[in-house]
C-alpha cells in the first residue's frame, strides 16, 4: 500500500489528510494481524467471536460494499462470493454467512485476504486523492465511520485471540511481554460530585456514533466515584469471602448463569496451589493485586458492588465525572496490552485499561436517529438486553475513545476487556 509522497517544503494536498489517516488505520490492523500464524487467524472459541482473518476482511468490505461500490460505477469487486460471506448483520445488504460458522472458512486464506485488503486499498487510494469534490463530500461520512469501524475490529482482533489461546492447553502469547509494570495501588478515594441538570451525549461538531447522540440534558443526583478502578487484591477478598457463593449478592439471572457456567473467578484466572496466574496477551502471568480487576461480566461486577456497600454508577453519571479530567490513560498506543496499576492520587484510570461497567442498560437517547441507509443498522437495532460500558481499554485504540461513546455488551460476556469504578450516593 503506498503512502503519500514526501512534497518537502510543499503543502500537502488537503486530500492526503482523509488518505493518510485511512492507511494508517489499515496499516495497523495488518501490524496486529502480522504477530499470528496463519493458523491462529483461522480460529474461532466461541460464537460470539470471529477469527482474525475475518475481521481483515470484514472491515475491507465495509470500504468496498458502503464506499466503493456506490461511488465508483466501473469499480469492480475483488470476489463477488465475499458479498455473503463478509457481512456482519447488515440485513438490507442481504444474506450472509452464519456468524458461529466464520471458524469453518478455511478457504479464503489469510494469505488471499491481504489480497484483497490491497485491492481495496489501492481503489481507496484512487478515490480518497481523485474524486471530484462532490464526490469526496458525499462519501466522507461513511469513510469515517469505516475507519472508526475498523478501530473497533482492531479491539476485537485482540479480544478474541485472547478468547482462542485461552482454549489451548499451551496457553500461548500473542507476543512476549513487551514491559511489566509494577507497583503498589493508590489509596482508593471517594470523589463528590453534585447533582443537578446536565448535558449528556456528544456535540454536533466531530465524528460521533449515532448512538451517542442527539446531546441532551438529564438530572443527577449528587453521588461519589472511587479514585480508582477495583484492583485484583480486592478481587481476592471478594472471593475469599465467598463472593462467588453467596446468591446475597447477586441478581437472579447471574446467580443461574453463574451456577450453570462454574464461575468462581474471573475469566483466564486459575489457581494452582494457592497461586493464581492469568492469561494475558503478553503470556501467563502472576495475578497482579494492585493492577485493576479485567475480564469480568456485568453480573460479576453488580455482585462486588453490593459486596462492598457500593453500586455501579450510571452512565451519566461517569460521563459527567470523566468531562472534569483529561482523555488520557493506557490504550493500545502504549503497547503495553495489560491494565496498569493507578499509584496516584486523585480521579485516576476513567480513560484507558479496563472498560468500566455501568448500571445503565444500553437505550437510544430521546430524539435518536440513526445513520442514513444501511448503516443505521449499526447500533440501533442493538438496544435492548445490553449494559453500557464507559471509558475504553489497553487494547483501544487512543484516537477511538472520546467522554460520550457508548460501549455495550450483554450481562454475561466476560471475554472483553471489562473491570469496575465503584460509585456511591453523595451527601
Amino acid at each position: 500500500m503506498d503512502g503519500v509522497v514526501d512534497t518537502g517544503d510543499i503543502a500537502p494536498s488537503p486530500r492526503a489528510a482523509p488518505w493518510g489517516a485511512y492507511a494508517a488505520i489499515r496499516a495497523r490492523t495488518e501490524k496486529l494481524a502480522a504477530l499470528l500464524t496463519p493458523e491462529d487467524q483461522g480460529l474461532q472459541s466461541m460464537p460470539d467471536a470471529s477469527p482474525t482473518k475475518w475481521h481483515r476482511a470484514h472491515t475491507s468490505w465495509f470500504f468496498e460494499t458502503f464506499v466503493l461500490q456506490p461511488a465508483q460505477s466501473g469499480y469492480r469487486v475483488f470476489d463477488p462470493q465475499y458479498r455473503y460471506l463478509f457481512n456482519s448483520y447488515y440485513d438490507t445488504v442481504g444474506t450472509r454467512h452464519p456468524r458461529p460458522a466464520r471458524g469453518l472458512l478455511s478457504r479464503p486464506s489469510a494469505e488471499e485476504i491481504a489480497r484483497y485488503r490491497d485491492h481495496v486499498d489501492t481503489a481507496m487510494e484512487a478515490f480518497l486523492l481523485h474524486a471530484t469534490p462532490e464526490a469526496l463530500a458525499q462519501a466522507q461520512p461513511l469513510v469515517t465511520l469505516g475507519c472508526h469501524h475498523e478501530e473497533q475490529h482492531q479491539e476485537l482482533i485482540l479480544m478474541d485471540i485472547l478468547h482462542a489461546f485461552a482454549a489451548n492447553p499451551l496457553r500461548p502469547a500473542y507476543r512476549p511481554r513487551a514491559r511489566a509494570a509494577r507497583g503498589t495501588a493508590a489509596a482508593l478515594h471517594w470523589h463528590a460530585f453534585p447533582g443537578g441538570q446536565r448535558e449528556l451525549g456528544a456535540a454536533e461538531d466531530g465524528f460521533a456514533f449515532d448512538n451517542e447522540r442527539p446531546r441532551h440534558v438529564v438530572t443527577v443526583a449528587p453521588y461519589r466515584l472511587a479514585s480508582r478502578l477495583v484492583t485484583n487484591g480486592e478481587w481476592h477478598a471478594f472471593m475469599a469471602d465467598g463472593g462467588y457463593r453467596r446468591p446475597e449478592f447477586w441478581l437472579a439471572d447471574g446467580w443461574a448463569r453463574a451456577q450453570a457456567e462454574g464461575w468462581h473467578a474471573p475469566l483466564y484466572w486459575t489457581e494452582h496451589e494457592g497461586d493464581w496466574t492469568t492469561l494475558t496477551l503478553n503470556g501467563v502471568q502472576s495475578v497482579d493485586d494492585e493492577a485493576p480487576v479485567c475480564h469480568v461480566s456485568y453480573y460479576e461486577a453488580d455482585a462486588f458492588a453490593r459486596w462492598a456497600g457500593k453500586r455501579l454508577p450510571t452512565e451519566a453519571e461517569w460521563e459527567c465525572a470523566a468531562a472534569t479530567v483529561l482523555a488520557e490513560g493506557n490504550f493500545l498506543d502504549s503497547d503495553i496490552l495489560e491494565p496498569q496499576t493507578c499509584t496516584r492520587p486523585g480521579l485516576h484510570q476513567m480513560f484507558g485499561d479496563v472498560w468500566e461497567w455501568t448500571q445503565s442498560a444500553y437505550a437510544p437517547y430521546p430524539g435518536f436517529k440513526p445513520f442514513a441507509g444501511a448503516a443505521g443498522e449499526y447500533n440501533g437495532k442493538f438496544m435492548i438486553n445490553q449494559m453500557v460500558l464507559r471509558g475504553g481499554a489497553c487494547v483501544t485504540p487512543r484516537g477511538h475513545i472520546r467522554s460520550s461513546y457508548r460501549n455495550f455488551f450483554y450481562p454475561h460476556m466476560r471475554w472483553q476487556f471489562a473491570g469496575v469504578r465503584l460509585a456511591d450516593e453523595g451527601s
